[in-house]
């Protein structure tokens, strides 16, 4: 199974939620009125896309009907289609992962636990050493054991080398040691893991621009992304936590895993709508390929059938 084919899988029940009430609800009524777009605006909100995302879609439909784009039931499936197809593809170029010109590429990867960080990390390694590339891995949660044996375990499985001091040791000189070991081993690319308890927020500030700091002292361009990792099952969830770390550290992109096993899949469009952040990689499995850039025409043709 190719992955497009993987994400329209992965995205059957969002599609449900979303794409077939929408269809229901055309088949429903004969006109369009209060009651159809009361309907559709449950829908939205019911497949997780946002109260902000829902007012802002529900807005430009009624714009639609004034300006009889929209003249039927049946008319409004392509045109919302089209709509949240837009709001996906909107700076398409900065969904890409940006690489070092020379040099380690280095991702710096943040999130709660439990949103599947260390996974996401490991992943990474084995998407980057298919491609040919050496990949280091940095065990900068240093807070908890457990991070860094999992660490250990997916730079065994996927053959990248893994930098790691002590537990409870301090994270930026992790990131320190390990910035020196990619740069004097020639390593492409180089994850670094960190710390994701957001509940002391003064804490993880200061520790996530100590170790912006000595990364950008060893490589001035460097982190080249800081990847928040968001778990699709929490839904709205998700986007209050990237709120909140964007408070705390300077996102330049989200990873949003576990889209397979969820109904809420519409808060990637919420993502890019609300936060206007651009979504770098989306995870619809639990194999190890599972991972992969997200392309936002493949994810609205999954998710629309457009």
């Amino acid at each position: 199974m190719g992955f497009f084919d993987k994400l329209k899988k992965g995205l059957n029940k969002t599609r449900e939620n979303l794409t077939n009430r929408i269809e229901k609800l055309v088949i429903g009524y004969a006109d369009i009125d209060d009651d159809f777009l009361d309907e559709l605006e449950e829908t939205l909100l019911m497949a997780d896309v946002g109260v902000p995302t829902t007012e802002r879609l529900m807005k430009v439909v009624r714009q639609g009907i004034k300006q009889k784009k929209i003249n039927a039931p049946e008319d409004l499936k392509p045109f919302l289609a089209q709509e949240i197809s837009d709001i996906l593809t909107a700076g398409e170029e900065q969904d890409k992962t940006r690489v070092a010109a020379a040099g380690p590429t280095v991702l710096l990867v943040i999130g709660v636990n439990g949103a599947g960080k260390t996974t996401t990390i490991g992943k990474l390694s084995a998407y980057y050493k298919a491609q040919g590339k050496s990949v280091m891995l940095a065990a900068a949660d240093t807070f908890r054991a457990a991070a860094i044996d999992q660490l250990e375990v997916w730079g065994e499985r996927t053959g990248a080398q893994v930098i790691k001091h002590e537990e409870g040791s301090d994270p930026a000189a992790v990131a320190f040691d390990a910035v020196n070991a990619a740069k004097a081993r020639g390593v492409d690319v180089l994850i670094v893991d960190t710390a994701g308890r957001l509940q002391t927020k003064s804490n993880l500030m200061q520790e996530l621009e100590k170790i912006n700091r000595v990364i950008k002292r060893e490589i001035p361009e460097a982190p080249h992304e800081t990847l928040l990792v968001l778990d699709a099952t929490t839904g709205q969830n998700a986007i209050h936590q990237a709120e909140l770390f964007t408070k705390v550290a300077p996102i330049t992109g989200v990873v949003l895993t576990k889209l397979d096993g969820t109904a809420k899949g519409g808060v990637v469009i919420g993502i890019k709508s609300q936060l206007s952040m651009p979504v770098k990689w989306i995870g619809v499995g639990e194999g190890v390929e599972d991972l992969r850039p997200f392309v936002a025409e493949d994810f609205a043709r999954a998710l629309l059938g457009k």
